[in-house]
């Protein structure tokens, strides 16, 4: 019974009102903030818990009363209100039982590389970064460019940046992968639709304690950084590519006129993909969706597709298709695709707990 199974988070978090209390804890700062946490996060479920466990008290007390000549009419009445707020009542909890990515609260590294579609695919990686900006501004969130690499189109052939704020991970894990888009080139004549392809990496920023790096394992060169038009060129040698030995991953920055501000900004690019290899290596699963993340860069392998002729956008993983393309691309309106996956995601970790 679902009762059963809050009984514990109750007993937890009054054991911890009672460990706060204690005069003993106010002499270790630290393990009172560990405690306050751990009950400040209790708190919602224990609140629900709690009302979920009055609403069936109240329900069977009023069910006896259904014998009661006087008082049956009166029970009937109460039982149409109360009954279905039940149901309501343990969807809410069963969301708050949902075991939480220890990730969601993170900060995010977001790499978007131009695939297959030449300038068609630099050009959209502009564009969806564009989008995700809008998105970010919304929200509250702040980005920080780490490094671009434009092309001669106008657009990029990658872009790497870090998003800050509220729930970064927690709504934008789910853009990894490969983003197709469809639509008429500027360049053409004829009119014809091309379709080209970007790849998109999400990756938790991580503390420099969760993400142990040798000095023996990194190689370091330095060289002149290389722009369009001569005016990016640097005439010293500021850019920085940081190469992991161990694994053979490989990150470049040359954005900023400082050698040591792209050598730390490198280094939390890598440390952000170590953090990301560790989560493969820990869970499957993980390891089979960091490689849907990353995909090919081709055509065919694709989670979303952005066909603008239609104005339509299509998540092909919950099958959901939006004529609104305009709207989330430049309203940053991306909660109309965020959301149904989240609920998507919420409904199978549900399946799968047997909640």
């Amino acid at each position: 019974m679902l009762a059963d199974k809050l009984t514990p988070f109750i007993t937890r978090y009054d054991e911890l009102s009672r460990l706060l209390s204690s005069p003993d804890i106010t002499s270790d700062i630290k393990r009172m903030t560990n405690l306050s946490k751990e009950q400040s996060n209790l708190l919602p479920i224990v609140e629900k818990a709690k009302e979920y466990q009055a609403l069936v008290r109240d329900i069977k007390e009023t069910k006896e009363m259904l014998s009661d000549q006087e008082m049956g009419d009166m029970a009937k009445e109460e039982l149409k209100e109360l009954e279905p707020q039940k149901p309501l009542l343990e969807e809410a909890i069963k969301m708050l039982l949902l075991p939480k990515d220890p990730n969601d609260e993170r900060n995010i590294i977001v790499e978007l590389r131009a695939g297959a579609g030449g300038d068609e695919a630099a050009i959209f990686v502009g564009d969806l970064f564009d989008a995700y900006t809008r998105y970010a501004e919304l929200r509250g969130w702040k980005i920080e460019l780490i490094s671009t690499s434009p092309s001669d189109a106008g657009g990029y052939k990658d872009i790497t940046a870090l998003i800050k704020g509220d729930q970064v991970y927690s709504r934008l894990k789910y853009e990894g992968g490969t983003h197709r888009v469809q639509r008429v080139p500027a360049t053409e004549s004829q009119g014809r639709v091309h379709t080209s392809a970007i790849t998109v990496a999400i990756m938790p920023e991580v503390d420099d304690v969760e993400v142990t790096i040798e000095e023996k394992d990194l190689k370091i060169d330095v060289m002149r950084s290389s722009g369009c038009g001569g005016q990016s060129v640097n005439t010293t040698d500021s850019a920085v590519r940081i190469t992991h030995l161990p694994t053979g991953l490989v990150v470049t920055n040359q954005d900023q006129k400082s050698q040591h501000k792209n050598k730390d900004k490198a280094m939390k690019v890598l440390k952000a993909r170590l953090y990301d290899l560790q989560m493969q290596s820990q869970q499957s699963e993980n390891a089979a969706e960091r490689a849907a993340q990353v995909g090919s860069g081709d055509r065919s392998g694709r989670i979303r597709t952005y066909n603008y002729p239609q104005n339509r956008m299509s998540d092909h993983r919950i099958n959901l298709t939006l004529y609104r393309l305009a709207e989330i691309m430049q309203g940053g309106l991306l909660d109309e695709v965020v959301e149904p996956l989240i609920a998507d995601h919420q409904a199978k970790i549900v399946e799968a707990a047997g909640l």
